[in-house]
């Protein structure tokens, strides 16, 4: 699209704006965006793109993903502009533009990553078309966010280009059904151990076949409505796998996967051994594989990478691991996931909940009975910590999941309740589950428990 002169005073202001945020030391991930698109409503539009643009949505896994190919192609020489710092909707990505190209909107780089907001893709699609857009799952999230997976769909139905190629979870049935009419790549895993003939969980957001509207049948549950199924009226079904893990050894920390269009494998090293983070992994590397990187480049770059601290981190004081585990307040998915992950470390531990979304006022606090909390009544939990605004009502829920009254321990401020009830004695592990809007606190939690394990 030609340059309009407003486009070029969007540019000049929004970079003036970008500049003078940095000297004053100030995030400059979002203004200068929204300032451009305020002045140049269609800057998106007539701003310089590079010829591969990858796009990242979904409910959860976005920034991990993101950010996993933005390590790799930049540790492979690649220049990529992305909006790895700043806001996940159309303002941080004309953000990301205003920091990356020219003064004259000229693009400077090989590779686009931008991880999207999956209700933002309707703003950001009428002027970007991804050349790939990755989806790793769609489920149940913040009902005042996003309403439910059936608003969700349809929002990135509507907006994806029809010249975009989907890369998605072949796993996740909702993901499956996304954009019928474009070129799809699925990747999945093949049946583990662990995957049940019921699922074990509250939620399963997609019961019917969205064709026919027929019950769906599952041959096996991973978590959720992710799992391996088919309809029994219709053709609708998990499809066959174009890049497939076909074996974990959580021993060796290795996973193998296999690509199906020439039938070779190679192993992989994990980053972490959690179900979702070995789907980010596989997300990441099949888009790689497709922009032409080889598995040794890929393999060579991921050992290089690592969760960023915010998702996922792992210490340890005293002789004893802390692991903390980002669990999305607001959010049952994300953090049932995160119990469930917990539930399976085999160690006897002690559970730090710091899940009050500080992002939001938390009158909404229906998310609590989506969650599997029951997945936090294990013989192997001694003591259960719990703090924040909310914490009475996560203290309910906990009991009707049928935790002993005795494990549970209330304070309402949050490093104050590690100070007064954290008993280490008879552990081997603490476990922090924590919001993404409360680093803050997780780091102050964090403190207080390798003061007290260190004094062991």
């Amino acid at each position: 699209m030609k340059k309009t002169f407003d486009f070029y005073v969007a540019m000049f202001l929004a970079k003036c704006a970008n500049k003078s945020l940095k000297l004053l030391k100030r995030n400059a991930s979002y203004f200068p965006g929204n300032l451009a698109l305020k002045i140049c409503p269609k800057f998106l539009a007539q701003v310089d793109k590079p010829g591969i643009i990858i796009g990242v949505t979904g409910t959860n896994g976005k920034t991990t993903v993101s950010n996993m190919i933005n390590d790799i192609l930049i540790d492979n020489g690649y220049k990529v502009i992305n909006n790895r710092y700043g806001s996940n909707m159309n303002t941080g990505i004309a953000a990301s533009f205003v920091e990356n190209n020219t003064l004259s909107g000229k693009n400077k780089n090989d590779i686009a990553v931008f991880e999207m907001d999956e209700r933002s893709t309707v703003h950001i699609f009428k002027y970007i078309t991804p050349t790939y857009l990755i989806c790793n799952n769609i489920s149940r999230d913040s009902i005042k966010r996003n309403a439910n997976t059936a608003f969700i769909a349809d929002i990135i139905n509507n907006a994806i280009p029809r010249n975009t190629t989907l890369i998605t979870n072949g796993d996740d049935p909702i993901c499956v059904d996304l954009a019928r009419e474009n070129n799809k790549i699925y990747y999945g895993i093949d049946k583990l151990d662990t995957d049940t003939e019921k699922c074990e969980n509250i939620v399963q957001d997609m019961v019917l076949c969205p064709e026919c509207g027929t019950k769906l049948e599952y041959e096996y549950y991973r978590y959720h409505h992710v799992g391996k199924m088919h309809c029994q009226n219709c053709d609708f079904k998990t499809p066959n796998m174009n890049y497939e893990i076909t074996k974990i050894n959580y021993e060796d920390k290795k996973i193998t996967i296999k690509d199906n269009s020439n039938k070779t494998e190679y192993e992989y090293s994990m980053i972490t051994d959690g179900i979702i983070n070995i789907y980010n992994m596989l997300a990441a590397i099949t888009v790689l594989k497709q922009i032409g990187l080889s598995d040794e480049k890929i393999s060579q770059s991921l050992k290089k990478t690592k969760i960023v601290d915010t998702r996922f981190m792992v210490d340890e004081a005293g002789g004893k691991k802390i692991v903390l585990h980002l669990a999305k307040g607001q959010n049952p998915i994300a953090c049932s996931r995160a119990f469930d992950y917990v539930r399976k470390q085999p160690e006897r531990k002690t559970i730090i909940l710091l899940l009050d979304d500080l992002h939001e006022e938390n009158e909404v606090i229906t998310w609590l009975y989506d969650a599997d909390y029951e997945f936090l009544n294990g013989e192997n939990v001694e003591q259960i910590i719990v703090s924040g605004r909310r914490a009475k009502d996560t203290v309910v829920r906990l009991l009707m999941a049928g935790v002993p009254k005795e494990k549970i321990s209330l304070e309402r401020n949050e490093a104050e309740s590690v100070r007064k009830h954290f008993s280490p004695q008879d552990i081997e592990s603490v476990y922090i589950l924590y919001d993404l809007y409360s680093i803050k606190e997780r780091d102050d939690v964090l403190k207080e428990v390798k003061t007290i394990l260190e004094k062991q």
